[in-house]
Order: C-alpha cells, then structure tokens, then sequence
C-alpha cells in the first residue's frame, strides 16, 4: 500500500523472479524494496504452493503464520544499510497478526474458510522428493514453494507489515497419486483465482 497526499492507494506487482531462474536475492527483493521505499507500508505477498500438512487440500488457500528459509539464501547478507534497516532484524513475527485477522474475518464474509500454516521456500526448481516432504513435515511445514521467503524478509528489514497468502495447488511429492506438472498447477491456479481476488479485495476494504 502505498501512502500519497490524497489517502491511501494500493500498489501492485505483477509477477515476480525466482532464483531458480538464475537471478541473486537482491533481484528477487528488488521490487518489493522499490515500493516500500516509494512509501507502501504493507506488504500481501501471494504464491502457490504445494500441501503437506494433513488440514490442508488442493484449492484450499492458506494464511501464512510463520515460515522455514530453505533456500540457503538471504537478501540481508552483505554490507547493511541502517537506513533500510538493522543488521539484525527481528523475525519473531514475519507474517502481520492483524492482517491475518482481517483475512479470516474477510473469508468468513465471502462465505469460506482460510486455512492457516507454515510456508516453506526452497530454492527449486525441481520439485521435492518424498523424503524431502517427509522431513519438510517433521520440521513443522505445512505448505511448500519456492518464492515467498526472501521476500518477507526484506519487507520485514524495512519495517513493512506483511501479510502471507497461499493457495494450495497440489498435494506435495508422495502425498497424492498424480505426477506433479507445472500445467496441473496452474490449473487449480485459475480455478482458485475468483476466490482469490475476492478475498484480497475483502482485505484491503477493511485496510482502506
């Protein structure tokens, strides 16, 4: 969101680039960075995702609660700018407790039920192994993907408040009996995004 004289204006991204493209963190964060410092002050970070925790199924979209970094990467390594932000940030609570709140509370108008979880980002972009799930599982994971993670990091380093959203695509590796593909992602993608956009503009009416 984006202040200017007038009130508030929402700012949006389209697309985004992922390491597994080739690109270093510092491009990954490089938009989300750009709009913070033209003055948003939230950031509603989106990405699909494959299910691992028992609760969650195919179609079902996910309020962020915390996450696992499992890219092996940081935006924040290097030289730090204290005008961005400390050299250590704090990370006790990534994802915004009062935007998850008024997410919940705008899926129950819409007449449905977000789920909550744990976000895992690794780097892709193969998909997971079983095992790999197994152990995503065991740490606390509840939804994986391979964007998202760098991100609210950065965010949280210039003070934004952060709002995580995913939607369930697929059944992670070993979970369900279909072979993963990109199109079959994208499908449930499409089928979802109705939805989806309902519930993001159920959030930023109660944010304006």
């Amino acid at each position: 969101m984006l202040g200017t004289s007038e009130g508030v204006s929402v700012v949006t991204m389209q697309g985004r680039v992922h390491m597994y493209e080739g690109h270093p963190p510092d491009d990954v964060v490089f938009g989300l960075r750009l709009m913070l410092h033209l003055g948003a002050k939230t950031a509603i970070i989106t990405n699909a995702a494959g299910g691992i925790g028992a609760h969650l199924d195919v179609g079902d979209l996910m309020l962020i609660e915390d996450q696992l970094n499992l890219t092996g990467k940081n935006p924040l390594v290097g030289p730090n700018d204290e005008q961005m932000g400390p050299r250590f940030v704090d990370m006790t609570t990534p994802f915004d407790v009062e935007l998850r709140r008024l997410a919940s509370e705008g899926a129950k108008a819409l007449g449905f039920e977000v789920k909550r979880g744990v976000y895992v980002g690794v780097l892709g972009p193969s998909y997971e192994t079983p095992a790999e799930i197994r152990m995503y599982r065991t740490m606390g994971g509840d939804a994986v993907g391979m964007s998202t993670v760098l991100e609210v990091i950065a965010a949280r380093h210039l003070g934004a408040r952060v709002l995580g959203i995913s939607c369930i695509t697929n059944k992670a590796a070993g979970l369900g009996h279909e072979v993963l593909t990109h199109e079959d992602v994208q499908e449930v993608a499409v089928r979802v995004r109705e939805r989806f956009v309902a519930l993001l503009g159920a959030v930023l009416r109660r944010l304006l």
